[in-house]
């Protein structure tokens, strides 16, 4: 039993171990945007059909020691695989620079690809184990009961979700993760020798359908045994389930990633979610009750559709609160209903076979359906209204002997259950009277509103990336060309800008500035450049480029602005990367503001990023980091980024008035003086010189970086509350000049 354990626990660890790491290896080459992950999950879902696929197709057709020598020479080249890819690259599962996209067409099709020449053979031998050993198990010692096995392979996926954003990312780098992740791999290859062995040591020579039931575990024996086999209509209702399920993990886990940050934390969470209701239902049947489980979903689409109101303003805890007990109880209610239409135990392989197609199925559905047909994020309360539907049909299902009482109950909770499913819809057609324009591609879902219709002064378009303004522009035309937003005079960029042209102005160069700015928006950035000032847009979105150039004819800022623009569309890191190879651009300013939604992409704020910024400033330059954000403080990884650089560093802050939005501003400069000129001791802007007292607490870096570090609580101001920060000492403030 030892062996077949340490086997089964040890291939759903590495399983469910490498998926965050996956995802964190692709996440910077596109962009750092949610559908990074949604993408990993369609492979990996991919990839488990294939291996259950692979384990009922052996189990079933091979006899004994056919099935121990193909499955050990399969280990042999996977293992091979791994070694190989470590002596050329490096690393066993880090994927090499030749697959950093060169345009972003197709993405999700080139990150599935890139997904399977790095870790596509392992992961398929891994997928096949929980089935096929427990096959073996059963053949060896056909007096015990393989549950346990089952049991080990839950927990092994669990424990391993569970404690790779608080344990291992935080602490430990990507290639460590990697070399780890490989010894894991030796270790279960040795297992899987060790368990074919005992098969081929103990295995009677029978045929291989003899004892297919055995593999099962305990749980579901209590299925009939004897049987027809299952129809059409009830196969295709295993995949609706599944796949609505499925659904409902993906739009879930979105949702959540879009409004904070990308990255395991947030994923994991959502898919542990998932697997915790797969465990309880297919415990046993008693676990899921049809009515329990309806009022509990009914509470959780309500708290859900609060939530969505909200937006951001409503704390990180609860959002994530909110949508995992909707996701809990959703997929409850279709893992519950999926198990209690379970077949015969001679027909389960094909069972879970149809769940593992369902799980596909929905990610097909989320990553290449619904960005065709949707322009907004339609499946996440289409998902919810169909376990609505799950449970109402569940509900409506009368039991053989009911009271008038009872049958009055069940029709009530049936009745609540369809008027929350019809409300469903509110969660994405708010505001939906003022979109003028909306569109979705891999980086989101992009929107443009008509606000302040009756007021001419305030009449405006305003870009929204799922929850957040992103930018507007005023209608009147003597409005047009106004500073606002993020964007004002008074703002830390704006600051900037004004410093730089006064020091240029004393040292009698000319005032020009030449200005990078990663992160286009509407272009409302333009709005501060003047006549002989060069600008740079660095921007991913293509539908974003659109709009700012003059699409539809909402914003016109990149062309009524004087200075003189150049956009260039992809990854603002990777292409500041190839354009170091001709050489520095020499920014005056270079300003960090790239958001996705309210999330910004973590790989443009570790240090390898910011010491590539810093090659592409002039002498005098300045970086500006855009830092505004409602769940995570990033004061101290900016001042950690200062310290290794050896740069002075000031926030500036303003609050919402007027035409301006609150903002947060950090400023690195290498010269500390800068900022004690004239221009930033007036004005609105609250700025303050800070420095950090000691060490970093931590650093992000390409190789580990966690957003759990910068989570901050619901009440802490926006002057940074570690006391590890400090206000920088005072230096000689310059004369004017």
């Amino acid at each position: 039993m030892v062996r077949y354990a340490l086997a089964i626990f040890t291939s759903a660890f590495l399983l469910f171990g490498v998926q965050p790491l996956a995802g964190r290896y692709a996440l910077p080459w596109y962009g750092g945007t949610p559908a990074v992950w949604t993408a990993c999950m369609l492979f990996f879902q991919a990839v488990l059909l294939a291996g259950y696929a692979y384990a009922h197709a052996v189990a079933s057709r091979l006899r004994p020691r056919s099935q121990a020598f193909l499955h050990l020479g399969l280990l042999v080249v996977a293992l091979g695989a791994l070694v190989a890819r470590a002596s050329w690259t490096g690393s066993p599962l880090a994927p090499g620079d030749g697959w950093r996209p060169v345009d972003e067409h197709l993405p999700v099709l080139r990150l599935m690809r890139m997904l399977a020449a790095t870790l596509g053979l392992p992961f398929f031998v891994l997928s096949t184990t929980g089935p096929l050993l427990q096959s073996w198990f059963a053949r060896a010692r056909p007096e015990r009961s393989p549950y346990v096995l089952y049991a080990l392979s839950n927990a092994g996926s669990l424990l391993a979700l569970l404690g790779y954003p608080f344990l291992v990312e935080p602490w430990v780098g990507r290639s460590a993760q990697a070399w780890g992740w490989a010894a894991g791999f030796v270790l279960f290859v040795l297992c899987v020798l060790a368990c074919a062995r005992d098969l081929l040591r103990r295995a009677p020579a029978a045929s291989p359908l003899e004892s297919s039931a055995g593999a099962l575990p305990e749980a579901l024996s209590d299925a009939p045994i004897e049987a027809p086999r299952p129809g059409v209509g009830r196969t295709l209702t295993w995949l609706a389930l599944s796949t609505c399920a499925s659904v409902l993990l993906l739009a879930t886990t979105n949702k959540l990633s879009q409004d904070v940050a990308a990255g395991p934390f947030l994923w994991v969470m959502p898919l542990a979610v998932y697997l915790v209701t797969f465990i309880l239902a297919f415990s046993r049947e008693s676990l899921y009750e049809r009515t329990p489980y309806s009022v509990a979903l009914i509470a959780s689409v309500v708290l859900v559709t609060y939530a969505h109101k909200e937006g951001p303003a409503l704390g990180l805890g609860w959002q994530v609160l909110f949508h995992a007990s909707a996701l809990f109880t959703g997929a409850m209610v279709c893992h519950g209903e999926l198990y209690r239409r379970r077949p015969a135990p001679r027909y389960l392989s094909a069972f879970y076979l149809w769940v593992s197609v369902g799980g596909v199925a929905g990610g097909v559905f989320v990553n290449l359906v619904a960005p065709a047909l949707f322009n907004t994020y339609w499946e996440h309360p289409l998902a919810l209204a169909a376990c609505c539907a799950v449970a109402f049909v569940g509900l409506m299902r009368r039991p053989k002997e009911e009271t008038v009482v009872a049958r009055t109950q069940r029709l009530l909770r049936g009745t609540l259950l369809v008027g929350v499913a019809l409300h469903l819809p509110l969660l994405v057609v708010t505001d939906q009277e003022r979109v003028r324009f909306a569109a979705r591609n891999f980086f989101g879902v992009v929107r443009v509103l008509e606000l302040s219709p009756n007021d001419p002064k305030q009449h405006q378009y305003a870009l929204r990336h799922g929850a957040i303004t992103h930018g507007w522009q005023y209608i009147r035309p003597e409005r047009r060309s106004l500073p606002s937003a993020y964007y004002t005079p008074d703002s830390g960029l704006g600051l900037a800008l004004t410093e730089q042209r006064r020091w240029r102005q004393a040292q009698g160069l000319p005032t020009g500035l030449h200005v990078g700015m990663l992160g286009l928006g509407v272009g409302n950035s333009a709005a501060l450049l003047a006549a002989g000032d060069d600008v740079r847009f660095y921007e991913i979105n293509p539908v974003i480029i659109d709009l700012a150039r003059g699409r539809g004819g909402f914003f016109s800022t990149l062309t009524d602005t004087p200075a003189r623009v150049e956009v260039v569309e992809g990854d603002a890191r990777i292409s500041l990367e190839r354009e170091l190879e001709q050489g520095s651009r020499k920014f005056d300013v270079l300003a960090l503001d790239v958001f996705s939604s309210d999330a910004i992409p973590v790989h443009l704020l570790t240090r390898e990023a910011v010491a590539l910024y810093l090659q592409h400033l002039a002498p005098h330059g300045v970086l500006a980091l855009h830092i505004s954000n409602q769940h995570l403080d990033l004061v101290p990884i900016s001042l950690a980024h200062a310290r290794a650089s050896g740069l002075a560093a000031a926030l500036v802050t303003v609050d919402s008035q007027g035409d301006t939005v609150s903002s947060s501003w950090m400023l690195l400069s290498p010269e500390p003086e800068f900022f004690w000129g004239a221009t930033f001791t007036g004005g609105r802007a609250h700025v303050r010189r800070l420095a950090l007292r000691g060490e970093p607490a931590y650093v992000w870096t390409d190789e580990r970086s966690s957003v759990l570090q910068a989570l901050r609580p619901r009440a802490q101001g926006r002057a940074a509350a570690d006391p590890n920060v400090i206000d920088a000492p005072a230096v000689a403030r310059p004369s004017a000049p």
